[in-house]
């Protein structure tokens, strides 16, 4: 697959393709970690992330696969076994087309197009030190697509698991899915799932992550955390700097 971590589209013996991001990835192991804490959050929220499931990679496959290898800087060398992280492909190919962009024509046909405001506030609290990914989905010939956010690698600054808050980074490219933001209302109701989401949920999502997509690093692992649930109450803050700044991406926003 493209993108920095050379993720790998697998069929899973559930009978389902993922797109299996490794420990050894080029970026970091802890973005295994990063995407695994994210779409639980996104979930929680009632945001459209793709299903995802802690996927073995054994020896003999990796063995018998020639291809499951990473390029790095002029060497190749086999992907990591063992657990993996695994993000459901949105649908078979044959079951209609699965794009990682739409022209700006066609936006108006998805049907979910205003959960793009909710995933701005959850970038927000999150940190998503890189672009907004989104991949678009239809079935057969039907007309309007549905959006699914991805990659969440990014999020907590990658590896470094800082907060450098900026007020462009975190957000879609293109202003187009923001033109229908009038006003706070337009963040709800993922805006207040997000500022009213309980300290122990955040914490159970941490018990989940296996200890290698951290280094087995806890108190790392427990800073993160509490990180997280501290930012809750600066989500419009950081909503607010993105509002204001040069690239004015909310042009119909009402006050008042």
């Amino acid at each position: 697959m493209r993108g920095g971590a050379q993720s790998h589209l697998m069929r899973a013996s559930d009978g389902n393709l993922y797109v299996v991001k490794f420990s050894n990835n080029p970026q970091h192991v802890r973005v295994l970690a990063n995407e695994f804490i994210v779409t639980r959050l996104a979930e929680l929220a009632s945001l459209p992330v793709p299903p995802i499931e802690l996927v073995e990679v054994s020896e003999w496959l990796i063995q018998h696969t020639p291809d499951l290898r990473i390029q790095l800087a002029g060497t190749s060398f086999p992907v990591a076994a063992g657990l993996q992280f695994g993000s459901r492909y949105a649908q078979p190919p044959w079951e209609g087309p699965v794009l990682d962009w739409l022209p700006q024509s066609m936006l108006a046909r998805v049907r979910n197009f205003e959960t793009f405001t909710g995933m701005l506030a959850l970038d927000k609290w999150l940190c998503n030190a890189d672009s907004r990914q989104a991949i678009f989905f239809r079935k057969g010939r039907a007309r309007n697509y549905t959006v699914n956010f991805i990659d969440h690698g990014y999020c907590f600054n990658a590896g470094e698991w800082t907060f450098p808050d900026s007020p462009l980074r975190g957000a879609y490219p293109w202003n187009e899915v923001y033109a229908r933001v009038h006003g706070w209302e337009s963040f709800e109701p993922w805006l207040t799932r997000i500022e009213q989401m309980p300290d122990s949920t955040i914490s159970r999502i941490g018990n989940e992550v296996p200890p290698a997509w951290y280094e087995a690093d806890a108190d790392a692992l427990e800073q993160l955390l509490a990180t997280i649930g501290r930012r809750r109450g600066r989500v419009r803050e950081l909503i607010y700097d993105f509002r204001i700044s040069s690239r004015h991406p909310f042009p119909n926003w009402r006050d008042g």
